[in-house]
């Protein structure tokens, strides 16, 4: 993944952002709305394309279009810087391929300690019933 690359991709555009703050609010297109075009870009190859269709599917339009929006500071610069920095973060934890599992044996003083566990739990339980007087 190029960073580079991926940034000179994205597609910005400003819009008013809800919420309160009175005039200011109603005149500064504030909110950034960042979109990424997954399937048409040149800084993914196909492997990194089909693993981020996958982890991302529920963030993902329809057209495979990734869109991110941030509207945390009344600056329009600063939440282009975030909206940035989110989408980046975004890429590096989903493009991670997590590691395979070595499966293991427990240990036989873990096995020993839940099966006294178990016996103590089911005399216990035992002592708990009605005696049979029969």
């Amino acid at each position: 993944m190029n960073k580079e690359q991926i940034v000179k991709e994205l597609n910005f555009k400003a819009i008013r952002s809800s919420g309160a703050g009175g005039q200011h609010v109603n005149k500064v297109s504030s909110k950034i709305e960042l979109t990424f075009d997954l399937e048409h870009s040149e800084a993914l190859n196909d492997d990194e394309k089909t693993l981020l269709k996958s982890k991302l599917s529920s963030k993902l339009t329809t057209e495979n279009n990734l869109i991110v929006t941030v509207e945390e500071t009344r600056s329009q610069h600063k939440n282009k810087e975030l909206a940035i920095k989110k989408f980046v973060s975004l890429m590096e934890t989903n493009l991670k391929k997590p590691k395979k599992r070595t499966p293991t044996k427990p240990s036989k003083a873990v096995i020993k300690k839940r099966l006294e566990t178990k016996e103590k739990t089911s005399v216990k339980k035992a002592l708990r019933k009605k005696p049979n007087l029969e």
